[in-house]
């Protein structure tokens, strides 16, 4: 749908980078922003033709710059990963965002949720996902046609076009975003708390390794040593038989009875 007030003609458009509205109301929503994003964004670490982006104003319209909307997290497959100042639908082949997500705050009031659900209904998205952290209420929209239907059950739903799982969960925060290899969006300080464990259990292992080497290295010296002495006293018995040997040749030769 077009802007019903187009630019003036020889007046050049302007589609700035920024709104000059905050990222998010508080910390819990800010937490969220990220854990979603970032969470896709390592989802699809493999694929160059998905591109993620966290509070990127997205205009639908050229010559239109009011016609935008700044999605909390928004994945567009078919286009390539990059840096953008804003997502200009109309220099990305026209593809609209087909999934986006939204994170509660108290400054959602329900005319400004209204105003983006019709702006996501409108423009082409197929999925669109409002998460609630205060309460870990989760709701779901898929495309039917020209209009977003409500996902009836979400408890263990999967998102058609992202592959990942949902498990909403019955308190504050309880909410579980699952991969396709089964691994739960983290926060960059849980990521960054269960390298650290592994790095102190990877060192803890190596030093287990080093002492095994080190007492294994020990047992082999021991059996080393074990082995010259061995082989010391096989070579001198051996010089005794010898010399024995000769004695009682020389014995025999004197003619002397050698038993």
């Amino acid at each position: 749908m077009s802007s019903a007030l187009g630019p003036k003609p020889g007046v050049a458009v302007r589609y700035p980078d920024s709104d000059g509205k905050p990222m998010a109301d508080n910390t819990r929503q800010f937490r969220w922003i990220v854990i979603l994003k970032e969470g896709l964004e390592f989802a699809f670490r493999d694929r160059p033709d998905v591109f993620v982006a966290g509070d990127l104003l997205w205009y639908a319209e050229e010559g239109s710059p009011k016609v935008r909307m700044a999605p909390d997290a928004m994945v567009v497959f078919g286009r390539p990963k990059g840096d953008r100042g804003s997502y200009m639908q109309w220099v990305e082949e026209g593809i609209a965002p087909q999934v986006v997500f939204e994170v509660h705050s108290p400054g959602n009031r329900r005319g400004k949720l209204q105003e983006k659900f019709r702006f996501y209904e409108e423009h082409g998205v197929e999925e669109y996902y409002y998460y609630n952290p205060d309460n870990g209420r989760l709701t779901g929209w898929l495309r039917s046609g020209d209009k977003l239907e409500p996902i009836a059950n979400l408890d263990g739903f999967t998102s058609p076009w992202l592959g990942v799982r949902f498990e909403p969960g019955r308190g504050p925060e309880q909410l579980k975003v699952i991969d396709r290899n089964g691994r739960r969006f983290q926060s960059p300080l849980e990521v960054a708390e269960r390298l650290e464990a592994e790095q102190r259990r990877a060192d803890s292992e190596q030093k287990r390794a080093d002492s095994e080497q080190k007492r294994a290295d020990s047992e082999q010296k021991r059996a080393d040593s074990e082995q010259r002495r061995a082989d010391s006293e096989h070579t001198r018995a051996e010089a005794e038989r010898r010399r024995a040997e000769r004695l009682a040749a020389r014995l025999r030769e004197l003619g002397e009875d050698v038993d």
